[in-house]
C-alpha cells in the first residue's frame, strides 16, 4: 500500500516513520522546501528519541519518501492522512481549521481513483464533515471517503505509543475506508491492540475527551498539593493512596508547575469553545483551565516568598525549559509564564535545558542568559528552579550546586523543586532552604 501524509510536523513525521516501518510506502509532503530538503539529507527537524534512526532506516529502505509535491503524492496513494497543524485561534480559543481545508483542496484536485481521506490532525466535532463538502465542491466526480483516525502520541515516547498503543480509533462510515484503514494497521492486530471503530464525530470527539480528561487529573493533583501544603500533608502519599484504587490509577497524578505542551492547552481550549458553540458548556474544562493558569503563577510566588519578598537584582537559575522531559517542545511551557514574571519581578535569568535552549531561544525567551550545563546555570544564582523532570537533573552534585550559589543572609541556599524530584529532609539538612509541591 502506498499513503500520503499531508504535514512533516510532530504528528506527520512520526506517524509517517511508523507506518513504514509497518512495511507501507509513506510519501510525507511539506510546503516548506527548506524542511524537506533537510529531511531528504537525514536531519531531523524536531527532538524526539530514536526517530532519526527510523527515519533513517526507512528512507534507506525506500519506503519513506519527503517531498513539496503534494499532487504526485496524492495521485499515488490508496489513503492520504491530513496531519497538518491546528493551533489555536488567539481571539477565541477556537483550533484554526485553516490548514486542513486547505489540504483537502489539495487532495480533491489531484485525486484520480477511490480515496480515503484521513484526519489525523487533531480536529473539532464537525471538520470531518466540511472535509467531505470542500472535497465534494472542487471534485464533484471524485470517488472518495472521509476517516478520522485521532493519534494519541506522548512527545518523549511517541515510537512506543505508535507501535505499541493503548488503542486505535477510527471513525469512518465507508465500509470500504473501513477495511483500508484495518489493513493499514494490520500490524497491531498481531499484538491484539484494541480497535474502536467508530462514527467520525465519536472520533473526533474521543481526542478532545482523553486529553481534557488528563488535564483535568493534573490539576485535580495539583489542587490537592495546594492544600496539602496548607494542612501538613504530603501529596506524593494522598497520590499513591488514590493510585491504587484501579477505578482511579496512578498515572497523571504527579503535582508540577503546570500543563504545557502542543495538545492540552489548545485542545482544553478547543472543546470548551465547541461546548459553548453547542450551548452544552463543559464547566469542568473551564476551571481546569483557569487552575491551570493560576498554577503557573503560584510557582512564582513561591519562588517570591522563598526569596524573602523581593527579587530585585537577583540572579535566579532555571533548569529545564521545556514542557516536559524528551522533547525540545516550548509550546505553553510553564516556563514562558514563570520566566517573564521573574523578569518583571527585577531578577536575572539564566539557565540549561538539555533539548529545548535553541527552541527556546530562537522563538520565545529571548531576555534570558543561557548556560551550557546545568552547574553552569547556578554559578553565581540566588535560587535554583527545576521546571522539568530531566533526568541529568535527577541527581545532582550538591556540594557543586553550593559551591556556585550564592546562600541567603541565613547561610541556607534557596532550592525550589517544582517536579518534587528530591526528598525534603535530606535537602534541609543539607542546608537547602528546599520548596516543593504539596510536601
Amino acid at each position: 500500500m502506498h499513503i500520503t501524509m499531508i504535514g512533516t510536523g510532530y504528528v506527520g513525521l512520526v506517524s509517517g516513520a511508523c507506518f513504514s516501518e509497518f512495511g507501507v510506502t509513506v510519501t510525507c509532503v511539506d510546503t516548506d522546501e527548506s524542511k524537506i530538503e533537510r529531511l531528504n539529507r537525514g536531519e531531523i527537524p524536531i527532538y524526539e528519541p530514536g526517530l532519526d534512526r527510523l527515519v533513517q532506516r526507512n528512507s534507506q529502505a525506500g519506503r519513506l519518501l519527503f517531498t513539496t509535491d503534494t499532487a504526485a503524492a496524492v495521485r499515488d496513494s490508496a489513503v492520504v492522512f491530513i496531519a497538518v497543524g491546528t493551533p489555536e485561534r488567539r481571539e477565541d480559543g477556537a483550533a484554526d481549521l485553516s490548514y486542513v481545508f486547505e489540504a483537502a483542496r489539495t487532495i480533491a484536485r489531484n485525486m484520480n481513483k477511490f480515496t480515503v481521506v484521513v484526519t489525523k490532525s487533531t480536529v473539532p466535532v464537525g471538520t470531518g464533515a466540511k472535509v467531505a463538502q470542500i472535497i465534494r465542491e472542487e471534485n464533484p466526480n471524485a470517488d472518495f471517503a472521509v476517516a478520522s483516525n485521532p493519534e494519541f502520541l506522548r512527545e518523549g515516547s511517541a515510537i512506543e505509543d505508535f507501535m505499541r498503543p493503548d488503542r486505535v480509533v477510527i471513525g469512518a462510515e465507508s465500509e470500504r475506508a473501513i477495511d483500508l484503514l484495518k489493513e493499514l494497521y494490520r500490524p497491531l492486530y498481531l499484538i491484539e491492540t484494541p480497535i474502536l471503530i467508530t462514527n467520525i464525530p465519536t472520533a473526533e470527539l474521543t481526542k478532545y475527551a482523553s486529553n481534557a480528561f488528563l488535564a483535568t487529573k493534573i490539576m485535580f493533583i495539583n489542587q490537592m498539593a495546594n492544600l496539602c501544603e496548607k494542612v501538613g500533608a504530603d501529596v506524593h502519599d494522598v497520590a499513591k493512596g488514590m493510585g491504587l484504587d484501579r477505578r482511579i490509577g496512578p498515572k497523571f497524578l504527579h503535582p508540577g508547575p503546570g500543563y504545557g505542551g502542543s495538545c492540552f492547552p489548545k485542545d482544553t481550549l478547543a472543546l470548551v469553545t465547541t461546548s459553548v458553540e453547542y450551548n452544552e458548556p463543559i464547566t469542568i474544562v473551564q476551571t481546569v483551565i483557569e487552575a491551570n493558569k493560576q498554577q503557573k503563577l503560584r510557582m512564582c510566588q513561591k519562588i517570591t516568598k522563598a526569596m524573602g519578598g523581593n527579587l530585585a537584582g537577583t540572579t535566579i537559575a532555571i533548569l529545564g525549559l521545556t514542557f516536559k522531559p524528551n522533547t525540545d517542545d516550548m509550546r505553553d511551557a510553564p516556563a514562558l509564564t514563570i520566566v517573564p514574571e521573574l523578569i518583571k519581578q527585577g531578577a536575572h535569568l539564566q539557565g540549561y535545558d538539555p533539548e529545548g535552549m535553541h527552541e527556546a531561544r530562537s522563538k520565545y525567551l529571548h531576555d534570558f542568559d543561557y548556560k551550557t550545563s546545568a552547574y553552569e546555570a547556578c554559578q553565581g544564582a540566588d535560587a535554583l528552579v527545576i521546571l522539568t523532570e530531566w533526568n541529568q537533573l535527577r541527581n545532582l552534585d550538591m556540594a557543586r550546586v553550593k559551591a556556585a550559589m550564592k546562600p541567603r543572609p541565613d547561610g541556607q541556599y534557596v532550592f525550589c523543586d517544582f517536579r518534587n524530584i528530591y526528598e525534603p529532609e535530606p535537602m534541609r539538612r543539607a542546608g537547602f532552604r528546599y520548596v516543593c509541591v504539596g510536601r
